[in-house]
Order: C-alpha cells, then sequence, then structure tokens
C-alpha cells in the first residue's frame, strides 16, 4: 500500500495532540501503522513511544469488540446484541429516575473524549436524563489552573500563546512538570529555549529528566510550592524588580497581593519549603533579569487542596514582573489529557454550559437553551464535582453512565471510590478496553477508537483540531455519538441527537457563539486548511473575512469587565495532611514514560510494558538503609486510607523526606489507594500530590492487600 494512503490525523494520548498519519494494513492484529506527519507544527513528526506504538490498542486482540451484560444467574459479563444491551441501559436509567428522581442518575464523562461526544454527553444529561450530576475525570487535572486562570484573567485556556513562543521567551520557570516524560515532544521547546540563550528553571521535588535540563533547579519539599512562589514575589518586591508601570497601568489589587507576599519571609520560606534562600534569590534574579519571562505549571502545583491559590501566586509572580499580556510572556498550564481543555469547555462539568458558559448565568441558560429548543427553566442547575459525585455513588447517586474513564485506578481513595462503585444499583461503562472500572459494569459498551472515527479535540494551546476517520471499526464496536443517539431515543428523545459528528460540531458551534470558548467562526473545512484554529474565533457576518482564530490572549486587554489583570491575595497553608510520627514521609505521584494516565490502553500495549512493566516506590538511599531495603526489594507503602506495594526503585533523584509512585497500575501497585481526597474549595481538585505515609520492607513471601 502506497504511502498516499495515509490518513492524516493526531496522536490519541496527551494534550500535545501530536500530529501523525495512519496507513492502513488489512490485518486484524494490528490494522494500521504510524506514518510520520511532519508539516503539522506542534510535533514536527516527533513521536514518543506511546503515539508510535497507539496503532496497537487497535488490535482485535486486546480490545472490546462486542458488547457485554452481567448475567444474573453466574455474576459474569457474557456477550449479547447491541439491541439488548442497549435496551438494558435505558432500563436502568429510566428505572432509577422513576424511582428516585432525576438527581439519582449520574454521568462520569472524560477528558479524551472528542468536543462533539462531550458536548453531546453535558446535553444528554441535563435534556434527556434531566440530571444535575455530571462531571468528568479532567477535573483531576486541570481544574486548578482553569480556577486560577479564571480568577486572575477572566478566562480559561491552558496556555495564552502557541508553544512556538517558548523558545523565544527569556527565562521560563516550569513548576511541577516532568516534561521529558509526560509529553517528551515537547520537549524540544526546553531545548531552543536554551540554544537561543533563554533560561530554565525547573522547581520539582524530584531531579526528573527534565529538571536535569534546567539551569538552576529547585527541590521544595511537597505541598510548598505555595510558599515558594510568595517567598519569590517578596523578593521582587524588597529588590526593586516590580515592573511599576505594568502593574499600574494592566492590573489591579496589587496592594492586597503585595501585603501577602511581604507576610512570607525568605527565611520562612527557606524552612518551609527546604529550598536554600541562595537559589531562591538566584532563581528572582534569573526571572527578574529577562527581559521576557513565562511561568508553566502542571500538575505539581495544581493537584493540592490549595492548588488554586498556589497557581494564583505564581500568577502574581508574572504580573508583578510585567511578564504577562506581552508578547512572548506569560502564564501557562500545561494541560495533560488529550481534550483536557476542549473537554472542560462544552458541557461535560458540573458547573458549566457549552462555550465555556457559567450553568448558573441566566443568559448562559437562555442561549444554550435556545440552540436547544427548551425553555431556560428546565435545565438542571450545578452538580457535584467529580469526587464528590463519585463518593455519592450507592447512596443519593444509585445509577452511573461512564463514558471514557477509569476511576477503579485513577481516582483518590481509591478503593473507597471502587467500593462506591459495585455499590451502585446500575453501572453502565463505554469504553474501547475492558477497564478495571468496566469489568464492574452491569452493561459494557464497545465503542469506537481515534482511528476509526472522526472528531475535534483542543490542544493545550487552545488549538482546535481535526482528527480524522482512517480505519473502519470492528462490526461490532459503535460511536459514543451513536450509542447516545440510540439512548436518546429509547428514552423518548428521537430528535437532538445525532450521531454524525461535523453536525454535532455545527450545533456546537451555535451554543458556544458570544461565550467565552467561542467556537462559531471554526469548521472542519478551516481546521483542515490552517493546521488548526485557536479559540476564542467568533463568525464574522456575510461577506465579511473569516476571523483569524486568537493564537495570543490578552496583547491589548484581559478578559475582565475592566480588561485589567486581577492579582488575588493568597497566603500559604499547610497541606491537608501533614506528616507525624506514625506517617512521616510525604508521598507524591506521578507519570513515567512509557504509561499513561489510568494505563487501561498503554497496559495492553507489549512494548509500553517492556519499558514499564510495573509500579514501583522511588526513595532516597538514606530512607532505604534505614528500612534495610535493596533495590527491587517489595515495599509497602502504607496511609491513613490504605496500603499498596511496590519494589524499591533507590536514586538521589527523590528527596530523603519524599518518596515517589507512579499511578498507572491497579492491584497491590495501586497509588491513589493512598491519596487524600482532600478538596481545594474553589476547584474542587483533590489532593493527588501531598499526603503522609509510613514504609515497610517486606520478605519476598509477604502476601499483601492493596
Amino acid at each position: 500500500m502506497s504511502e498516499a494512503t495515509a490518513v492524516p490525523t493526531h496522536c490519541p494520548y496527551c494534550a500535545l495532540q501530536c500530529g501523525m498519519s495512519l496507513r492502513p494494513t488489512g490485518t486484524p492484529e494490528l490494522p494500521a501503522e504510524v506514518v510520520d506527519r511532519t508539516d503539522f507544527p506542534v510535533n514536527r513528526g516527533a513521536l514518543c513511544g506511546k503515539g508510535r506504538t497507539a496503532p496497537a490498542v487497535l488490535s482485535s486482540r486486546v480490545r472490546l469488540t462486542g458488547p457485554l451484560i452481567r448475567c444474573p444467574d453466574t455474576g459474569a459479563l457474557v456477550p449479547a446484541s447491541w439491541e439488548e444491551a442497549l435496551a438494558a441501559v435505558a432500563d436502568g436509567l429510566r428505572r432509577t429516575r422513576a424511582d428516585h428522581g432525576p438527581d439519582a442518575v449520574g454521568v462520569f464523562g472524560g477528558g479524551g473524549l472528542t468536543n462533539e461526544k462531550a458536548y453531546t454527553l453535558g446535553k444528554f444529561a441535563r435534556l434527556v436524563l434531566g440530571t444535575s450530576q455530571i462531571d468528568y475525570n479532567g477535573r483531576f487535572c486541570m481544574s486548578s489552573a482553569a480556577a486560577a486562570h479564571g480568577r486572575a484573567f477572566g478566562l480559561d485556556r491552558g496556555l495564552p500563546f502557541p508553544l512556538e513562543d517558548i523558545p523565544r521567551t527569556g527565562c521560563v520557570i516550569l513548576v511541577g512538570s516532568n516534561l521529558a516524560e509526560t509529553m517528551p515532544p515537547a520537549l524540544r521547546y526546553l531545548t531552543e529555549l536554551k540554544e537561543n540563550g533563554g533560561k530554565l528553571i525547573v522547581i520539582d521535588p524530584r531531579r526528573t529528566r527534565t529538571a536535569e535540563q534546567a539551569d538552576l533547579h529547585l527541590a521544595p519539599r511537597p505541598g510548598t510550592d505555595l510558599a515558594l512562589a510568595l517567598g519569590m514575589l517578596h523578593l521582587v518586591v524588597a529588590e526593586g524588580r516590580v515592573d511599576e508601570e505594568f502593574v499600574h497601568a494592566r492590573t489591579s489589587g496589587w496592594e492586597a497581593a503585595r501585603a501577602g507576599a511581604m507576610s512570607h519571609w525568605p527565611e520562612q520560606v527557606e524552612r518551609i519549603t527546604g529550598v536554600p534562600l541562595p537559589l531562591l534569590r538566584e532563581a528572582v534574579a534569573l526571572f527578574g533579569d529577562a527581559a521576557t519571562g513565562m511561568v508553566l505549571t502542571a500538575r505539581g502545583p495544581e493537584q493540592q487542596s490549595k492548588g488554586t491559590d498556589t497557581v494564583g501566586a505564581w500568577i502574581n509572580l508574572c504580573l508583578a514582573t510585567g511578564k504577562a499580556g506581552r508578547p512572548l510572556s506569560g502564564y501557562g498550564c500545561l494541560t495533560g489529557q488529550g481534550n483536557g481543555q476542549g473537554g472542560r469547555e462544552h458541557g461535560q462539568k458540573a458547573d458549566q454550559l457549552p462555550g465555556y458558559r457559567k450553568l448558573d448565568d441566566p443568559a448562559a441558560r437562555a442561549h444554550v437553551a435556545g440552540v436547544w429548543g427548551v425553555p431556560p427553566e428546565s435545565l438542571p442547575g450545578p452538580g457535584r464535582s467529580a469526587y464528590e459525585l463519585l463518593d455519592a455513588l450507592g447512596g443519593e447517586v444509585k445509577s452511573l453512565l461512564l463514558m471514557g474513564s477509569n476511576p477503579v485506578v485513577s481516582a483518590p481513595h481509591a478503593a473507597h471510590i471502587e467500593g462506591r462503585l459495585r455499590s451502585l444499583d446500575f453501572l453502565a461503562v463505554a469504553d474501547v478496553v475492558l477497564s478495571e472500572t468496566a469489568a464492574l459494569a452491569d452493561v459494557v459498551l464497545p465503542v469506537t477508537q481515534w482511528a476509526e472515527e472522526t472528531g475535534t479535540m483542543t490542544n493545550l494551546e487552545g488549538r482546535v483540531l481535526l482528527r480524522r476517520r482512517a480505519l473502519t471499526p470492528p462490526a461490532g464496536v459503535r460511536s459514543d455519538l451513536e450509542v447516545l443517539h440510540a439512548l436518546a431515543g429509547l428514552l423518548g428523545w428521537e430528535k437532538g441527537f445525532p450521531a454524525e459528528p461535523e453536525e454535532v460540531f455545527d450545533e456546537l458551534r451555535r451554543a458556544s457563539a458570544g461565550g467565552p470558548a467561542d467556537y462559531s467562526g471554526i469548521s472542519y473545512r478551516r481546521i483542515e486548511e490552517e493546521q488548526g484554529v485557536f479559540w476564542p474565533c467568533p463568525e464574522t457576518g456575510e461577506g465579511e473575512p473569516d476571523h483569524a482564530g486568537t493564537p495570543r490572549l490578552f496583547l491589548d486587554r484581559f478578559a475582565t469587565p475592566d480588561g485589567r489583570a486581577r492579582f488575588v491575595p493568597v497566603v500559604h497553608r499547610a497541606a491537608a495532611e501533614e506528616t507525624d510520627a506514625e506517617y512521616p514521609v510525604v508521598l507524591t505521584t506521578g507519570r513515567v514514560v512509557s504509561q499513561y494516565q489510568s494505563g487501561a490502553q498503554t497496559r495492553r500495549v507489549d512494548e509500553l510494558n517492556e519499558a514499564a512493566p510495573g509500579p514501583f516506590v522511588e526513595l532516597h538511599p538514606r530512607v532505604a538503609e534505614r528500612l534495610g531495603v535493596a533495590e527491587g526489594e517489595r515495599v509497602a507503602v502504607v496511609s491513613r486510607r490504605g496500603r499498596a506495594v511496590a519494589p524499591a526503585r533507590i536514586t538521589t533523584a527523590v528527596r530523603p523526606d519524599t518518596v515517589f509512585m507512579p499511578f498507572h497500575w491497579a492491584g497491590e501497585g495501586r497509588a491513589n489507594t493512598l491519596v487524600n481526597p482532600a478538596l481545594d474549595p474553589v476547584s474542587r481538585m483533590p489532593e493527588f500530590k501531598v499526603c503522609a505515609v509510613r514504609l515497610e520492607p517486606l520478605s519476598a513471601g509477604d502476601a499483601t492487600a492493596g
């Protein structure tokens, strides 16, 4: 088959949405192969191992190829027809709604769903089911940064500038991100930054592969990023580095934020964070002396019970130094999931309507209700956030429709959430593989994958992309849109839920028109012609040229009512759970390069499993010596919520008061069994990154439960 038959598309994994092409092979074992696509500007042909091996999950050997229903006699999941499976789902949801009311039915979505799916899922929940109980796993990823973005700038888009700007800035502070493992093709932007003479400061409690590239690495104790940012702002003020002209002309609230920072003396910050004061001063000098600069955060500072304030403190540092709202400067969030950005813009989040409109805004309700052809008062109000929704399962929420998520592995306090899922009256899961969560379901619906369907994604830059169908899916598989179309019909809504992606996108455009995330001027044609279109992109009048899209935000004004960025005063506070005599060590969690999120897909790829076969506990040599543990020996990590067991990986890359575990695996090595579900009061983000644990060495023969 010639290379000309390859279809241009995008990787199914992270928010870079790297460009690639797929060439069908006609072989069920490996239906397609990846062909380099060098024309897409984000990755310029580069792919990580996950992207290169993505077609392996298309194999009939590892994926679902037909619906499953739980047999009442044996308790096993057994094959069923689509008619039987869809009828069972409709009956389960209808019965719960009739017996307990609409809010007894929950819907849980995912940050990997296309914009069309996220939009339709939110519409289905609010119109067909009439429930307020919908949220998605993106709440566990970018919600703190989104909340801080909204407070400071009036608008949340992960990066307010394209990735291509990063190498041209003067200094980047990268906080809690290990790009070398989480988004390897993006590391080139930091390499090019240094080649151009720019400086890189990495803030991470571990000396990661990314930190090794830095001009300066600061290794604070997990959970102290807020104090670190406040200490740096204190030094900016004390050393006369405030851009007074910018602060006066383009911001508000500086005096209160300044007072908050000045109460955090550098010596005090050194004690809290463990970062030596000379390094703190060096970081301030590197950032302050640069003519332009950026602060980029990821899950490290965001997945905390004070994540919104922590991100806000870093934004305050940008504003005080005049490094925001100007070319080659600003604050940005490195969005994680493939459609983490678009997924939170179009209605699958508990408090939002399409176009990033607020569900409790009367004007927003009226606009969207008009597009949907229903009275505004018929729309339910805001519901529970993700963890609160999962925690309510089996109680007030008795049935759940889940699409594209695996909370048995990914949720905090995971053993508890697994128990809540098991306690449901009815659980339906739509997924491409039999994940640990799907294995608990009453009905499992096999759905198409990225290569087998067309749809749009919005990457971390706010660039709306088009993934084109390259393969015909197996006969027993349907798309999520087809599933929702069929369920809506069975539940009395014969119209309003099309299964054709472009038809859904055209409605999404109308629903988003005039909202903060305005897609109304974007079309499939434009996306293909322009290698993606940056929102906001409003529709122009007939006969007028298309709006160009907005690659760079805030250069003229911020998206607040007065056009000024808002300083938000914040102060440091302790993590929800501090160490003590019983639990003396801090656990932090994260990812490794060869697995992705809950591992539901990547753990089915042989090449990736060879590179990263299972969980581990990363600990400092002094800790290992104290425990009497050698490299590779099993260690139990115990928190107030449970116990996980994994082999020791001994390294000086981690602080002596800290241990690290990746969270991709189920079973006894499930890191999220340990994690504290304490929530940020604004974003409702759980505190994944900080909890108190103790370590227990195990002999080779010890048996443990996760």
